[in-house]
């Protein structure tokens, strides 16, 4: 399809308020759309993310194997010369993959045709937002997925391009699983077409929009860490964290008490039963003496 046509986007604020419509540059935005190229360029690209890493060993790399298991007549068995053959449990694989390079190649005409191809297959589809501006100061999810919700594509997958690197923009979409965030430079047919809208800063593609003057939306205050509250809070901390461990405090002393008694009731019992037979035996003696004393005659 090679129709020159023109577009228009939608332009809206970093906040999400609505502007009048923003018309698309034609060198980029030309209505052209080759599909073969397209298709060329994603396969070449998810090509490249392989590793080839997988590896097996053939007869030629197990560990042993050298010796002959049997000699070659007079067994009745089938002659075979090493125990790491293919057919032989622990021998080499046949045939196995090794580790290669899947590398595909594209020129670099084609692959900016296939990305003016993606583009433009996104304007015909009117998934091409224009934003004045962003104006992050400081990284805010919450912020970035507000805007995303006032345009009304919270339930799509969103690729934001910012003009230039912008980390504070790229870590407001980090944890949002629906919303890349990448320089307009580095986007590749790929992402353009993983997307389902594309969410264009103005100054990227040659738009230089004036951001409109509006109050700031309020945002919940962000959660108390550790690092940022005052020696009050810690101390309250502190002193809950005691509170907690008293109970576990007296429960240990009860138990050491309660072994204290056991043991006190053992050795009791221990030294009652190492008296009982020296009573015993002076028992005895005592019984033994008395019959042997001779007794007293009768006068």
């Amino acid at each position: 399809m090679t129709e020159t046509t023109t577009f228009e986007a939608a332009a809206y604020t970093s906040q999400g308020t609505a502007r009048e419509r923003v018309r698309l540059p034609e060198a980029l935005f030309d209505g052209t759309v080759n599909m073969p190229v397209m298709h060329q360029a994603v396969k070449a690209f998810l090509a490249n993310q392989r590793q080839g890493n997988a590896a097996t060993k053939t007869r030629g790399f197990v560990t042993g194997g050298n010796q002959k298991p049997w000699k070659q007549k007079g067994t009745g068995r089938a002659r075979q010369g090493s125990t790491r053959a293919p057919h032989w449990v622990g021998g080499g694989t046949v045939f196995g993959p090794t580790p290669r390079a899947y590398d595909e190649y594209v020129p670099r005409q084609v692959r900016a045709l296939a990305r003016k191809s993606a583009f433009n297959a996104r304007a015909r589809e009117n998934a091409i937002y224009v934003i004045d501006q962003f104006t992050y100061e400081s990284p805010r999810t919450k912020a970035l997925l507000g805007l995303v919700g006032r345009i009304g594509v919270g339930d799509q997958k969103v690729l934001v391009l910012t003009d230039g690197v912008k980390p504070n923009v790229f870590l407001s979409g980090r944890n949002l699983p629906n919303v890349h965030v990448m320089p307009y430079s580095d986007v590749s047919t790929y992402h353009i077409l993983w997307s389902d809208v594309v969410l264009i800063e103005g100054a990227a593609i040659g738009h230089a929009l004036t951001p409109i003057k509006e109050e700031p939306i309020a945002l919940p205050p962000r959660r108390a860490t550790p690092a940022t509250t005052p020696a009050v809070s810690g101390r309250k901390a502190s002193a809950k964290k005691a509170a907690a461990k008293a109970p576990a405090k007296k429960a240990a002393a009860k138990k050491s008490a309660a072994r204290a008694t056991k043991a006190a009731k053992k050795a009791t019992k221990a030294e009652a039963k190492a008296k009982a037979p020296a009573a015993k035996k002076s028992a005895a003696t005592k019984s033994a003496a008395k019959k042997a004393a001779p007794k007293k005659k009768d006068r």
